[in-house]
């Protein structure tokens, strides 16, 4: 582990056991001007991050702070987006989402943290 991912590990470890809400972890370790940002600067450095298992560790981090389930929004205010997609997809998703017991909410939550590879992603 390069001296940059341990500094990362670091500051995201002392704020993990201060016991934040999920949305403040996030925003502190892997949102817009979190330790993440500023550490890896540039597209193809947080790439590189997001291959590591430092980034896999914070990404547990999270997932157990979620399990908490803190109500994180009156932290913070929240946006709606509206995402149009077909019947098929919303069907298997409110599916999957009563197979593991949770809200469809949570679920897409959960799926946009996810790391996705920019090969899956089609260009406009």
């Amino acid at each position: 582990m390069g001296e940059r991912e341990q500094e990362v590990m670091r500051k995201a470890q002392e704020l993990c056991q201060q016991s934040p809400d999920w949305v403040t972890f996030f925003r502190s370790v892997l949102g817009v001007g979190g330790v993440v940002r500023e550490t890896f600067k540039t597209p193809e450095e947080l790439a590189t991050f997001e291959r590591t298992t430092e980034y896999a560790e914070l990404q547990l981090m999270m997932a157990r702070l979620r399990e908490r389930g803190d109500d994180a929004s009156s932290k913070e205010p929240t946006r709606v987006i509206t995402v149009r997609l077909p019947q098929s997809l919303h069907e298997s998703l409110r599916l999957e989402a009563h197979e593991r017991r949770t809200s469809m909410n949570k679920l897409c939550i959960s799926k946009l943290l996810q790391l996705i590879d920019n090969q899956l992603v089609p260009v406009e």
